[in-house]
């Protein structure tokens, strides 16, 4: 196994790095697209659509909103992906209760347009827009940062809950996860911060502010990784898919990365770093 995850990652991530790296925003907005599309394809399975046509056409729906949406304004949607990510923790914290109430195929499908859209939109507002903190203003170290983020995020959660993970996070959810593996992943994360306010060369203020978005960045990317857990675990699967030989499918590999992305997004906005650019 571990050998199959090898080859898999080495084959994916030059893939990865070319499309979110190198490539002009509107290769990028659809190579995003691609990849969220791909996603929504898995979701359409742990919504309860099990037929290959419904999981198509799911994707497809997907696909349209996107598209429907290259002319709205970004904020307007990660706004709402803050107001549902805030839901989602009542959710994953009360389950399985309430399960009741969203356990229907069509409340399942919707989850997954506000998971996977405001990501995408997320992305590409990270990509399109003007960025400026400290020094730095190339748009691509901050879609690489926040990538950065819920990595330092995961890392740190694992050594710290190996070593003090007694009390467990969710375990309903995620028997795995415990409240030590949270506070050293987002330790993790806030020296992490800290390092590359640093390196750009940033004033005390923006660090300061730098390491506060970060910290609910991390702590929500657990959020997303708890969700997907709560879907697959009321859909009695293990994987989104096995698209990915060795790593399941494309939604346990972005799963954390769909609710930071929108939720950084918003925050930088809002503090005036990243402003909304043209395609």
């Amino acid at each position: 196994m571990l050998k199959t995850r090898i080859i898999t990652a080495l084959i994916l991530a030059p893939i990865a790095i070319g499309g979110i790296f190198f490539l002009p925003p509107l290769g990028f907005a659809l190579f995003t697209g691609a990849i969220i599309t791909i996603g929504a394809w898995e979701w359409a399975n742990m919504s309860g659509l099990t037929s290959q046509g419904s999981r198509v056409g799911y994707a497809a729906v997907v696909a349209a909103v996107m598209f429907g949406l290259l002319n709205v304004p970004a904020v307007a949607v990660l706004w709402l992906a803050l107001g549902w990510w805030l839901v989602c923790f009542l959710m994953v914290r009360r389950y399985p209760a309430g399960s009741d109430r969203w356990g229907g195929v069509p409340v399942r499908a919707l989850m997954g347009l506000l998971v996977l859209v405001p990501a995408w939109v997320g992305l590409n507002h990270l990509r399109t827009g003007s960025l400026q903190f400290g020094d730095v203003a190339n748009n691509l170290l901050v879609i690489l940062y926040v990538f950065c983020v819920v990595w330092v995020a995961d890392i740190g959660a694992y050594f710290a809950g190996r070593a003090f993970g007694k009390a467990k996070l969710a375990p309903r959810v995620s028997p795995g996860k415990s409240w030590a593996g949270v506070w050293g992943g987002l330790a993790a994360v806030a020296v992490f911060a800290v390092v590359v306010s640093q390196a750009a060369s940033a004033p005390l203020e923006q660090t300061l502010l730098l390491v506060i978005a970060s910290l609910v960045t991390g702590f929500v990317s657990v959020l997303g990784d708890l969700l997907e857990s709560m879907l697959k675990r009321f859909r009695g699967i293990k994987d989104s898919s096995q698209l990915l030989p060795g790593h399941g499918g494309i939604m346990d590999r972005i799963d954390s990365l769909t609710a930071a992305i929108p939720v950084f997004a918003l925050i930088i906005t809002q503090l005036g770093w990243l402003t909304t650019g043209q395609w």
